[in-house]
């Protein structure tokens, strides 16, 4: 692992993964290295990604970035990696970005299976997508009653090309969920979510090591994840052999 640290090649090869999937998404625009993606104003999957990545970032990219946004009527949102080059951070401190959240991007390679997985958990069968996304809204939100519009933001995420969701169960009620995509031997791991009646029970823990056992039989040598820094989303990564490579900043202009 420690070879991962500070390493530039595994950060765009983490950050072109995300910009992939977020292609499938939504409407995007390719731009500055990266992908503008927009799936809604009040989206959590309509922010900018991998930008910088490849090279310097100009100021008609960055324009070009905020004319797709504001045409939208939506604030502005990058995702900032620290690896990115250091043209864009120039260019968002003279355009007064504000940072509205951190993201630590954990990894964990590949090389040795994790414990079992109890049998509560599962992948979601097609016909489970209404309950899937339910599953993982109401993770989230912490509430039941959910739009329409609300609840295909998130089956968006259950047809990701590459994509595997996850269901874990108590008494035969769906009570936590997860995502999943695997693509060029890296297993992007996302979408944790367990209802609040059934947390403290583990069930964030055995649909990690899932997920992981489902990436090493499809031959990948590494697994992403991304959360909240000390939050008990990154302890449950950590105990299960993932490390934080790096802290993303998430810029918002409105």
């Amino acid at each position: 692992m420690a070879g991962l640290f500070g390493n530039f090649g595994l950060a765009r090869r983490l950050e072109k993964a995300e910009a992939d999937n977020a292609r499938h998404l939504a409407g995007i625009l390719d731009v500055a290295g990266g992908v503008a993606a927009f799936a809604g104003p009040s989206s959590p999957l309509t922010h900018a990604l991998g930008a910088g990545m490849n090279g310097p970032v100009s100021a008609d990219e960055l324009d070009r970035i905020e004319a797709f946004y504001r045409e939208q009527d939506s604030p502005v949102v990058i995702e900032l990696c620290p690896l990115a080059d250091p043209s864009l951070f120039d260019l968002l401190g003279r355009r007064a970005y504000r940072i509205t959240e951190f993201n630590n991007v954990l990894v964990r390679t590949l090389d040795a299976p994790p414990a079992d997985v109890v049998a509560h958990v599962r992948r979601a069968e097609p016909a489970e997508e209404d309950l899937w996304a339910r599953t993982v809204s109401e993770g989230f939100f912490e509430r039941s009653q959910f739009t329409h519009e609300e609840l295909r933001m998130t089956s968006m995420l259950f047809h990701l090309p590459g994509g595997a969701p996850w269901l874990a169960f108590v008494d035969r009620q769906a009570a936590a969920a997860a995502g999943m995509v695997v693509r060029d031997g890296l297993a992007t791991l996302f979408g944790d979510a367990t209802v609040k009646a059934f947390r403290r029970r583990g069930l964030q823990t055995e649909l990690i090591r899932a997920r992981l056992l489902y990436a090493i039989e499809r031959g990948c040598d590494l697994a992403t994840a991304s959360t909240l820094p000390g939050s008990q989303s990154q302890l449950n990564y950590e105990r299960l052999g993932f490390r934080v490579v790096y802290t993303k900043l998430i810029l918002t202009n409105e």
